[in-house]
């Protein structure tokens, strides 16, 4: 069977890496913070297809210490990317491999590709309610498939047999599994969801079903939806007819869900902002396609998360300073 190699052990990495795991397949997680409580206690996942535990956990602390696997999956937020060549393991890069990127936003599969460019590189899109509940706790909420797209720069469409083996073992471990030809537009797809949910949760402090209580935010939301789809019109990713009403009919009937961006604000961590926003607005600028709503949204997001980052270096500094 194949081998999986899971950098990022949140939400995301935990509970998928964990279905791989537990369908046999030899797996290995890159932890930080919670590396001794689950090399000790194992991996435990909360989910609404049934609990289980996994135990033992192949867990280490470091890239290097990370043996050889046939496929590498990130998980980390985008805005780790910047850190890649130093958070993968040496041999993504020193031999071919598959990466496969389950994350948020646009163009964020060239980070990967320039850290591993021996490698085959996945987009991977995740339409699933997962959080990071505590050490080694992953509490699976609702939904689970994912979108798979092989990354071409010249967009040009098909799908690899290396992404179809992939695909396979996602299947069989239980995870349903899309496989598109495009992953730009893919990656459009899933922006119509995150634009209006990610950053108004994080700006109003609200949870899903908070957001389409009120007539007005969900209005705003379906506008947010029908701006993020003239947009993908523009960049030649036309979303498809319906699928807008679709996604907000899912969004009303799933579990309350508080988004990652939501999470991050009142943890005062970085938030996907440039990956979700940035990258979609430019890519939309350079087509002659202006987005007023996104756009603002943006920057209210930007002033925030920038008011984090002051926060955190003075806390930082505050910790520094000795005691007189």
């Amino acid at each position: 069977m194949r081998s999986y190699a899971i950098i990022g052990c949140g939400g995301i990495g935990g509970y998928y890496g964990g279905l791989l795991q537990r369908a046999g397949h030899p797996t290995c997680f890159l932890l930080r913070s919670d590396w001794a409580h689950v090399r000790r206690h194992g991996l435990d996942i909360r989910s609404k297809n049934g609990n289980f535990r996994l135990r033992p956990v192949r867990a280490c602390r470091r890239p290097e210490d990370m043996p050889p696997c046939d496929v590498a999956i990130v998980a980390l937020k985008a805005t780790e990317n910047a850190r890649l060549s130093a958070v993968l393991p040496p041999w993504v890069s020193e031999r071919p491999c598959t990466v496969v990127l389950l994350q948020n936003g646009l163009n964020q599969e060239a980070h990967v590709a320039a850290a591993a460019p021996r490698s085959r590189v996945i987009g991977g899109l995740c339409f699933v309610c997962s959080i990071k509940a505590g050490p080694g706790l992953i509490r699976h909420l609702d939904y689970g498939r994912v979108a798979l797209a092989d990354y071409r720069p010249d967009r040009r469409p098909g799908v690899s047999s290396a992404l179809r083996r992939v695909a396979t073992d996602f299947e069989r471990a239980g995870i349903p599994v899309a496989c598109a030809p495009d992953l730009y537009a893919a990656r459009w797809h899933k922006l119509m969801w995150n634009i209006p949910f990610n950053g108004l949760s994080a700006l109003l402090l609200s949870d899903t079903r908070q957001l389409l209580a009120l007539p007005e935010t969900a209005e705003l939301c379906r506008e947010l939806m029908r701006e993020t789809a003239r947009g993908a019109r523009a960049c030649g990713a036309p979303i498809r007819p319906g699928f807008a009403n679709a996604m907000m009919a899912d969004t009303a009937v799933m579990k309350p869900y508080a988004t990652s961006m939501l999470l991050d604000r009142k943890r005062k961590r970085p938030m996907e902002v440039d990956a979700i926003y940035g990258e979609p607005l430019r890519d939309a600028a350079r087509h002659g396609c202006r987005l007023p709503r996104m756009d603002m949204l943006y920057r209210q997001l930007v002033w925030l998360d920038s008011r984090h980052a002051s926060e955190r270096s003075d806390r930082r500094k505050r910790i520094r300073r000795p005691i007189s």
